[in-house]
C-alpha cells in the first residue's frame, strides 16, 4: 500500500471520529501519522511535520463536519460567537506565550487537563437526547472557559476539543448533541490561527497534507451522519474512552 493511500485512510478515520464525536481529530491523527507510516515502511515524518499536517486536517475536517450538521438545528450561533471569539484570542496568547515555557511544563499542563477532562466524562449525569430551542447557559463562564481552553491549546499545539467538550457538558450544562455540533465550529475557528502560523513558517508538506485532507473530506460527513443516529449515551461513552486513552498516553510520555 502506498504512502498516499495510508495518509488518505488516516485522514478518513480521524475525520470520521471528528464528525461523530465533535473533536478536531488531532487526538487520533497525530499518533497515527507519526507511527503508522514507519511501521508499514512507506515513510516517516518528524513531529513538526505531523503537527502541520494535523493542523490542516483539523481545519478541513471540522469545517466539513460543521456543514454536515448545519441542517440539524444543533448548532447554536450565539454559543459559537461567545466561545469562538474567546478561544481565538486565547489561542493567540497561548501560542505566543508557549516559547517562555519548558517542554516538561507544556506536557504537564496537557496531562493535567486531559486527566481532568477524562474524569469529568465518566461522572454520571442525565443525558439530554432532545434539542432545546432556547439554550440556557452562563455566558460569562462560557467565554472564560473557552479563553482558557484557547490558551492551553495554543501552548500545547492541539485543537482543544477534548477539553472543551467536557466543559460544555458538565459546567455549562449544554445538551450533548448541541455540544458536539457547536464544538466542531468552535474548533474550526480555533484552528484558523494555527493553520496561518504553519503556512507562515513553511512547515507544511504539500502532498502528504493533500492526501490526508482528501480523506478528511470523505470521512467527516460520514461521521456526522453516524453521530446524529447514535444514542447520546453511547456517544458520551465513546468520547470518555477516547479522552481517557489520550490522558493515559500523555502521562506515559511524561513518565
Amino acid at each position: 500500500m502506498s504512502l498516499a493511500m495510508i495518509l488518505f485512510f488516516i485522514g478518513l478515520i480521524g475525520a470520521f471520529l471528528s464528525g461523530m464525536l465533535g473533536i478536531g481529530g488531532a487526538i487520533v491523527n497525530y499518533p497515527m501519522l507519526l507511527y503508522i507510516p514507519v511501521l508499514i515502511g512507506v515513510g516517516a515524518f518528524t513531529p513538526q511535520e505531523v503537527s502541520a499536517i494535523t493542523m490542516l486536517q483539523v481545519l478541513f475536517s471540522s469545517l466539513t463536519a460543521s456543514f454536515a450538521y448545519k441542517k440539524s438545528n444543533f448548532i447554536n450561533k450565539n454559543l459559537i460567537i461567545i466561545m469562538g471569539s474567546s478561544i481565538i484570542i486565547g489561542g493567540l496568547l497561548g501560542g505566543f506565550g508557549s516559547k517562555y515555557l519548558t517542554g516538561d511544563m507544556i506536557n504537564m499542563t496537557y496531562g493535567v487537563l486531559a486527566t481532568l477532562a477524562a474524569i469529568l466524562m465518566f461522572i454520571p449525569r442525565p443525558v439530554q437526547e432532545e434539542h432545546e430551542p432556547e439554550l440556557r447557559y452562563h455566558r460569562i463562564l462560557a467565554a472564560i472557559s473557552a479563553f482558557i481552553v484557547g490558551v492551553v491549546s495554543g501552548i500545547v499545539g492541539a485543537g482543544g476539543a477534548f477539553i472543551l467538550i467536557p466543559i460544555m457538558l458538565f459546567f455549562l450544562k449544554i445538551p450533548l448533541r448541541t455540544t458536539i455540533a457547536s464544538s466542531l465550529v468552535i474548533v474550526f475557528l480555533s484552528s484558523i490561527g494555527g493553520t496561518v502560523g504553519k503556512v507562515m513558517s513553511r512547515s507544511i508538506l504539500f502532498w502528504p497534507t493533500f492526501w490526508t485532507v482528501i480523506g478528511s473530506l470523505a470521512g467527516a460527513p460520514l461521521g456526522a451522519k453516524v453521530g446524529k443516529k447514535m444514542k447520546a449515551k453511547s456517544l458520551q461513552y465513546v468520547l470518555a474512552i477516547l479522552i481517557l486513552g489520550t490522558a493515559i498516553k500523555i502521562w506515559l510520555d511524561i513518565i
